[in-house]
């Protein structure tokens, strides 16, 4: 079939394979989250334009529809991410300044993430703030930004995470959402051990979490990619899927984990899979820019 720019868009050689479950969770990934993961993972390392066209070929292997796709470009680039150029029939997008630091700062998150944290010293990084409960808007993006860098939710009000060196990055959220004057930060320590893992219990379902990891080491295991079109595919759903562990997960010491806790199997497979499928899955991407 062909798109409004012009050129071919072709369909999947062949499915990318059995879709991620997510227990407890709705839905499969939006065209725009998986336009993301594309953007981070190849566009942003080669920092080219991409005509419209290109998007529709590779999201199409991950099951995209051609409106879908569009319409992801679009709201990508209204809210400042992506910036377009009409060039006669056909259009290209660039990354802006501001969606090269979000990629870039996503992509640092995504591959230091899971890496077991040593030697903790049983210290807390608490946080004290309220929003009033009228102003939903606020205080949903608090929730979202401190849950971003890893703090749970211990009761109203009451933020907690055993990393207390994030307690800078935590004051300049609260800065920039302004809350800062209403809110108290500080750091210490919570009683024994059985006290510390009952916190964690309470701030974070970690069996919810716990959950996510199986379903992410079954999925992952079931994927077989045969060509470089399947690999590009997979290797953008391996990535896809990991993006959402930094939110889920707080990177909690492992005295304060479950026995036989999952997500170190996944850390290992995401690496593992990530490295194998990488060079092909750029080769298609490249396959595709190619002939722009």
């Amino acid at each position: 079939m062909s798109g409004s720019d012009g050129a071919s868009i072709a369909p999947p050689a062949e499915p990318a394979g059995p879709a991620f479950r997510r227990r407890r969770e709705l839905g499969a990934a939006s065209a725009r989250s998986l336009l993301l993961t594309v953007l981070g993972e190849f566009v942003l390392p080669r920092e080219r334009e991409v005509w419209t066209a290109t998007f529709l070929t590779a999201l199409a292997l991950l099951g995209v529809e051609e409106k879908a796709v569009r319409q992801a470009l679009a709201r990508s680039a209204a809210e400042g991410w992506l910036a377009s150029e009409r060039q006669g029939r056909r259009t290209s997008w660039r990354l802006t300044p501001s969606g090269q630091r979000l990629l870039t700062d996503g992509t640092k998150r995504i591959y230091s993430f899971g890496q077991p944290m040593r030697d903790w010293e049983g210290q807390w990084l608490l946080v004290l703030g309220s929003v009033p409960e009228t102003n939903r808007r606020l205080r949903h993006l608090l929730r979202t930004r401190l849950s971003w860098n890893g703090l749970g939710n211990l009761s109203p009000g009451v933020w907690v995470s055993p990393r207390p060196e994030r307690e800078r990055d935590v004051r300049d959220v609260l800065r920039e959402i302004g809350v800062a004057d209403s809110s108290t930060v500080f750091v210490g320590r919570l009683g024994d051990i059985d006290e510390a893992r009952k916190v964690a219990g309470q701030a974070w379902h970690l069996d919810e979490i716990e959950l996510a990891y199986e379903d992410f080491l079954d999925a992952v295991r079931a994927l077989r990619p045969r060509d470089d079109a399947a690999t590009f595919a997979a290797h953008t759903r391996l990535v896809q899927e990991w993006r959402r562990f930094p939110f889920l997960d707080p990177g909690l010491p492992p005295e304060l984990l479950p026995a036989g806790w999952s997500g170190a199997r996944a850390f290992d497979l995401f690496h593992e899979r990530h490295a194998a499928w990488r060079d092909a899955a750029a080769r298609y991407w490249l396959d595709l820019t190619r002939y722009e």
